[in-house]
């Protein structure tokens, strides 16, 4: 009998540490799932790997950043994404944006980890929908207090098949600060400069912006 309590208690033990040990193997599993297969083209970039800081967040075809409650003016950003043929729809379209406050700060809350103690609280992530559709509401960002670059949104691209870049930031028709670089770059990515022009749709400011998958991303193929 005492054999066998002690062998008991062994296989309770066994029991207890395989446990532990699958728990561990799954929880890093899901942390590391939406970076697996993928691949940075394009170049580098700089924070470009926050695209994944989503975790288990399910995502839309539509989001509204956190800003978008407080004062400022509101606007709405959508558009297509297509595939490389610049017709097929795109489907399953991770984009990340963020983007500074009013006052030109990307600022923080306060518990940010990550890419977030960077780009700051404002930021959100969209998944297009089977038409190619995506939509973000927020703020219009402030320019930076130096006034060194025009009001921008930062955009990131994921593929389906793990790819991922950066694009042209989206800039906002008659801004002052916007140079003949940013309003007709020679080879946009994506294939659009990012270049809004916005009208007036109640209290929304609305801008439309298509992109093509691929379009003039360096050593895509």
């Amino acid at each position: 009998m005492p054999y066998n309590n002690q062998a008991g208690h062994e296989m309770k033990d066994a029991v207890v540490i395989l446990f532990l040990v699958v728990s561990f193997c799954s929880t890093a599993v899901s942390q590391n799932r939406h970076e697996s297969n993928t691949r940075l083209v394009g170049g580098p970039c700089e924070g470009c790997e926050a695209i994944f800081e989503y975790g288990d967040k399910p995502l839309s075809p539509v989001d509204t950043l956190p800003d978008f409650n407080s004062e400022g003016p509101k606007i709405k950003v959508t558009g297509t994404i297509y595939q490389h043929d610049g017709i097929t729809p795109a489907v399953g379209v991770v984009l990340y944006i963020y983007h500074t406050d009013q006052k030109g700060i990307y600022s923080t809350k306060g518990g940010e980890t990550g890419w977030g103690r960077r780009h700051g609280y404002i930021r959100g992530w969209i998944m297009t929908d089977k038409d190619g559709r995506y939509t973000f509401y927020t703020l219009r960002p402030g320019v930076y207090p130096n006034r060194s670059v025009p009001a921008h949104v930062h955009p990131t691209i994921l593929e389906p098949n793990g790819k991922y870049y950066w694009l042209e930031s989206y800039h906002f028709e008659g801004d002052s600060l916007l140079t003949e670089r940013e309003k007709h770059p020679e080879s946009p990515r994506g294939g659009s400069s990012g270049l809004l022009s916005l009208g007036k749709e109640g209290d929304l400011w609305v801008g439309e912006r298509d992109i093509i998958l691929g379009k003039n991303i360096p050593s895509y193929d």
